[in-house]
């Protein structure tokens, strides 16, 4: 493979104000052409950069058509060296001009620690062992191919501690690069084919992520893609967890839509799928439902799940992107149903159970677990205690790169205002301000 120099816009060419209103706007045909016209940067440097026919390049120039795809305005951005802030993207964290921070050691971090570290210099910098592979071999064989697998595990676990906004990029760089070597290297059957289905994976992380910061329609794209790549693979299990997170996403839009992506996605569970994945399908289901107001339905899916884990033979081996799912995660996700379906009595105290013993790195999640908990308490009219654990999901979310705990907190303050003359309701709103 032949490496090519980056091409990067001139400080000078950022600076200037037609370029920066035409980044502002995505209009990448304006950029192209001043590229061109002020730093004699060629259409064909450009167009090898940016992964983009030489043509296309030119056409863009003269102002026919544009870049909407999120994820292609994300790979030119990156391949132009233009800080995200000045396409209207959540600004890297490298891009923060702050002191460097040590570099962690050891094999937990705490999210603070690599949200410091993550700042001075990457994400890349922020974890052990995440830098960029090495080139590619002329030949990509299957040893190449478990490297890249085990690399996208250490990657999904930045999730546990980040939110979308800061690993977006990191997961769609993650995705290219692997679509790059599918275009460009040369595979066996075998090797291609897992390649396919590491693609299929790295595409559903970025989805979530895109989903978590808030584009719900590249969230769609994605795990629709990822869907045509699992089939192409021939990985069930990964074509019927991009069902489920299409059943995921599609709830707020189509419920009964979205049971029935849940459904078709447990559909294909075989006696072949592994335990963790079967209760990851089954606990999605459950969660359709529930949204769905089905409690038969959702007390069933549950139910499966459970014997999904229960019946797990002895050392059988987990895909990392499923791997998470344990009696703690199907406890949550059981009070967050019957929270949903106005079920109090059953939701607390799994939640107050399930989420005493969830760590508070994992911020993100657990200040949305304590939202549903908050809601259950004021759907048994305990006032005093959804506003307290409403204040403790507050502090929790603060800092955190992700649209939907606030969204959800946001939800349990509008039914908590009525309430107002409560002090603990009163201190809840002062913390989540105007």
């Amino acid at each position: 493979m032949i490496h090519r120099p980056p091409t990067a816009l001139p400080p000078d060419l950022l600076a200037d104000d037609d370029v920066q209103r035409a980044l502002a706007a995505h209009d990448f045909g304006a950029v192209f052409r001043m590229a061109r016209e002020r730093a004699g940067i060629s259409y064909s440097k450009i167009a090898a950069e940016c992964d983009i026919k030489p043509e296309r390049v030119g056409q863009l120039a003269r102002g026919s058509g544009r870049i909407t795809s999120f994820e292609k305005i994300v790979q030119i951005a990156d391949a132009l060296r233009v800080p995200g802030h000045v396409v209207g993207l959540a600004p890297r964290p490298w891009e923060a001009e702050v002191a460097p921070a040590p570099s962690p050691t050891g094999p937990s971090l705490h999210r603070r620690t690599v949200l410091q570290v993550a700042t001075a210099g990457g994400l890349a910098a922020a974890l052990p062992a995440l830098h960029h592979p090495a080139p590619a071999p002329a030949r990509i064989t299957s040893a190449y191919v478990d490297r890249l697998h085990e690399r996208t595990a250490r990657l999904r676990r930045l999730d546990d501690i980040l939110g979308g906004g800061d690993t977006l990029r990191v997961y769609l760089g993650e995705m290219q690069r692997t679509k790059t070597l599918l275009r460009d290297g040369s595979f066996s059957d075998t090797s291609r084919r897992r390649m396919t289905a590491l693609l299929a994976e790295q595409t559903q992380q970025a989805g979530w992520a895109a989903f978590d910061s808030g584009h719900s329609r590249e969230a769609t794209a994605l795990y629709q893609e990822s869907r045509t790549y699992a089939r192409e693979a021939q990985a069930g299990d990964l074509y019927s967890n991009s069902l489920a997170f299409l059943a995921y996403e599609s709830l707020s839009k189509d419920r009964r839509a979205a049971v029935a992506f849940a459904e078709q996605s447990c559909a294909f569970i075989t006696d072949r799928t592994p335990s963790t994945v079967r209760a990851l399908l089954h606990e999605r289901l459950a969660w359709a439902c529930a949204v769905d107001q089905q409690p038969i339905g959702t007390d069933r899916a549950l139910q499966a799940a459970h014997q999904a884990l229960d019946e797990a033979p002895a050392g059988e081996p987990q895909p990392h992107w499923a791997a998470w799912v344990d009696h703690q995660e199907l406890d949550i996700m059981a009070g967050r149903c019957w929270t949903e379906l106005k079920r109090p009595l059953r939701s607390v105290p799994i939640l107050t159970r399930a989420l005493s013993a969830f760590p508070d790195e994992h911020a993100r999640d657990k200040a949305l677990y304590l939202s549903w908990l908050a809601e259950a308490y004021l759907t048994a009219g305990e006032v005093e205690q959804a506003a307290t654990t409403t204040s403790r999901a507050l502090e929790l979310s603060t800092g955190v790169a992700s649209v939907r705990p606030r969204q959800r907190i946001d939800v349990v303050l509008g039914h908590l205002r009525p309430y107002a003359n409560v002090p603990e309701v009163r201190a809840a709103l002062a913390l989540a301000g105007p």
